[in-house]
């Protein structure tokens, strides 16, 4: 076989050794294996190290295995024992489009001639893309055995997994396919053929290797798009979660929210502030009035005197210089205006009577004051009296609202920026050949479907204040689906589909996810009705600019295509996780309340149900839930009214008319 220059790529999981890389030491004893043992085919192109973290191994994966700078071999070193940190096959395994068992069984042969406790280890090995992807200990010594035990095999495994030709691979026969690599062929031993007669066991040099009986490549967690209908599962192989653990699954794997400095203005209207804000001066920044009136001089002792006073100046709110008010004066003032210099208090118009005019009649000259009442900083309002400079006027978690008043508190205190969460971009994505356009003026032919579940979804995630970006129709193939997808993830922080996650041969959105974009898939079926096929993934983004410290999941949601069944679950789902990611203080998701029903409601005794009502306050001060009809998943008319989600648990039977039972508030009440 021709030689042929390789990159190599290590990549070493470990939580300590991210802390202090001087503490790894497998790095440097594989690149001197591959240095003394590889026959000069070999350049270590990359050593990364990251933490036990499913998400950060996995981001680090696609980084080293897509696009056109791919390495040709990826060793990862750590994570594949039996520890609860020890997460590393669970995040090869999902990005793997083939895998080799036979490398793995190889590694672990070499391993149990060492020690029975090589059964301890959960290797996995296997091709994305055009990258060959072998997991070793984390162990130094078994590391370089597992390495050793494969490594003069995996030149020819990256040539062809490179795209090689295998005819002229082949040329020879196996017989000089070992001699090019220098390995040379294995006979069995008369004890080993012994023990291959037996089904369980095999032997090598008298340890026992437990046999599987199935295979890795038969163990799929999503249906093989090209493997045709007769071979797709008969039954979901994703396990069923309760509502509460899916969204437990979702709360952890969702990114924090991302603070960005913004100026104040009605944009920040829905954002969620992430830090405390100080005002900038105080409020009112001067002495002013609070009613309209004449500013006087008294003291403490000597209130104010009845008589007739000359006006010597006007005080208006407008801005401008005020002469100094002396004894025996009076200067008009408005309501808000400030005190001039010298003036303590001030006399309501109310009090006081007009007794000389300028010629035109205008203004006054002359006042005489009723009231010999009135005290020292009498209807005034101090500075700082509202606001004191450096007071904390609105608390980090906050919500901006359009009526709550806190942009005119921001703006009377002088804060033009504030830091806040950034609101994530959400994508709207339908799929199906059988969906056309809502507004395609054709009629509909056999078998199509107007799109509603885009225009709905679309319009609760603006409604919840969030912007929400048309992705259009996606066709049943693989090919379609993922290019909707990449190209939608270069710019969208969450991505909402609907359709295609059921058992049929066209439903395509999980095995596209898992298998050519390389997401991790953490539920695919809810105990809930309607919407029991549900599915969230995450797929780790590198950005374009290969910043690997800006990179940030992206999460899809992959919603039943029945229109019930995708708007019960973005209210349950997708709602709560737009919260958490823009930094809303929990608890996230539909406000809770208890209703009083006006009808019997049947259960079901397998799953949790969210049946759709109207919601009526009565004039008991109770609220009154009415069903909306029948809740079959696909009827639209369901809809209709629903102001909130019945929560119904799994159950047989019936809860009975005029019972009190929890309720998700989807809409405004009626009747208040």
């Amino acid at each position: 076989m021709e030689k042929l220059a390789l990159k190599a790529a290590i990549l070493i999981i470990s939580d300590t050794a991210f802390q202090d890389p001087s503490t790894d030491k497998s790095a440097q004893i594989l690149t001197d294996a591959f240095s003394k043992e590889g026959g000069d085919q070999w350049s270590i192109s990359d050593r990364t190290i990251v933490p036990d973290d499913v998400i950060a191994v996995q981001r680090e994966i696609c980084r080293l295995s897509d696009g056109d700078d791919a390495v040709n071999l990826l060793i990862t070193t750590g994570g594949t024992g039996f520890a609860v940190k020890d997460n590393t096959p669970e995040a090869v395994h999902p990005l793997l489009h083939r895998h080799a068992p036979g490398l793995v069984h190889g590694m672990l042969a070499a391993s149990l001639e060492v020690t029975s406790f090589a059964m301890m280890s959960r290797p996995v090995a296997g091709v994305r893309n055009k990258t060959l992807i072998v997991t070793l200990p984390g162990s130094p010594k078994g590391a370089k055995e597992n390495l050793l035990a494969i490594l003069k095999l995996l030149p020819h495994a990256c040539q062809q997994a490179a795209g090689g030709d295998s005819r002229a691979l082949h040329a020879g026969g196996i017989r000089k396919l070992e001699r090019d690599a220098g390995v040379t062929n294995k006979q069995p031993s008369q004890h080993a053929h012994h023990h291959h007669q037996h089904d369980h066991v095999h032997s090598h040099g008298g340890h026992v290797i437990p046999k599987a009986h199935t295979r890795p490549e038969d163990r799929p967690v999503s249906n093989d798009p090209q493997a045709g209908p007769s071979n797709r599962h008969r039954k979901s192989p994703y396990p069923i979660h309760s509502v509460n653990s899916a969204l437990n699954l979702i709360y952890k794997n969702t990114p924090p929210p991302e603070a960005s400095v913004v100026a104040v203005n009605t944009d920040l209207v829905g954002h969620t502030l992430a830090e405390d804000v100080t005002a900038g001066e105080a409020v009112p920044a001067f002495r002013a009035s609070i009613v309209d009136g004449y500013a006087v001089i008294v003291s403490a002792d000597a209130p104010s005197t009845p008589g007739v006073f000359s006006v010597a100046s006007v005080s208006h709110a407008a801005a401008g210089e005020i002469p100094e008010l002396q004894r025996g004066e009076v200067a008009r003032i408005t309501t808000g205006a400030p005190l001039p210099p010298g003036a303590n208090a001030v006399i309501m118009v109310e009090d006081t009577l007009v007794k000389s005019t300028t010629a035109d009649g205008k203004d006054e000259t002359m006042v005489e004051i009723l009231t010999g009442a009135v005290k020292p900083n009498e209807n005034l309002r101090e500075v700082g009296s509202d606001v004191n400079k450096g007071d904390v006027v609105l608390r980090r978690g906050e919500e901006i609202t359009s009526v709550g008043g806190e942009l005119g508190l921001l703006a009377s205190v002088g804060v033009s920026r504030v830091s806040a969460y950034r609101k994530p971009i959400v994508g709207v994505l339908s799929t199906g050949d059988e969906i056309v356009s809502h507004d395609r003026e054709e009629p509909l032919r056999l078998g199509e479907v107007r799109d509603s579940n885009r225009l709905t979804l679309m319009a609760a995630v603006r409604g919840w204040g969030y912007t929400a970006v048309d992705l259009g129709i996606a066709k049943d193939r693989s090919g379609s689906l993922e290019e909707h997808l990449r190209s939608a993830l270069r710019s969208i922080d969450v991505i909402i589909t609907s359709g295609g996650v059921s058992m049929g041969e066209l439903d395509l959105l999980k095995p596209t996810i898992e298998r050519a974009i390389g997401g991790t898939i953490h539920f695919g079926r809810v105990a809930m009705k309607p919407g029991k096929p549900t599915t969230f993934a995450t797929v780790a983004h590198k950005p374009l600019s290969g910043d690997r410290n800006s990179a940030r999941d992206r999460l899809i949601f992959s919603l039943p295509g029945n229109p019930a069944s995708a708007l019960v679950t973005a209210n349950l789902f997708v709602l709560p996780t737009l919260q958490k990611m823009s930094g809303k203080p929990a608890p996230w998701g539909l406000p809770r309340m208890k209703v009083v029903l006006r009808e019997d409601v049947r259960c079901d005794k397998d799953r949790a149900e969210y049946h759709r009502v109207g919601l009526k306050a009565g004039d008991d001060g109770r609220v009154w839930a009415s069903t909306t009809g029948g809740q079959r998943s696909s009827k639209v008319s369901s809809l209709k009214g629903a102001q909130g989600l019945l929560c119904l648990p799994a159950k047989d039977g019936m809860i009975a008319r005029g019972e009190t039972i929890d309720a998700l508030l989807m809409g405004s009440l009626q009747g208040l």
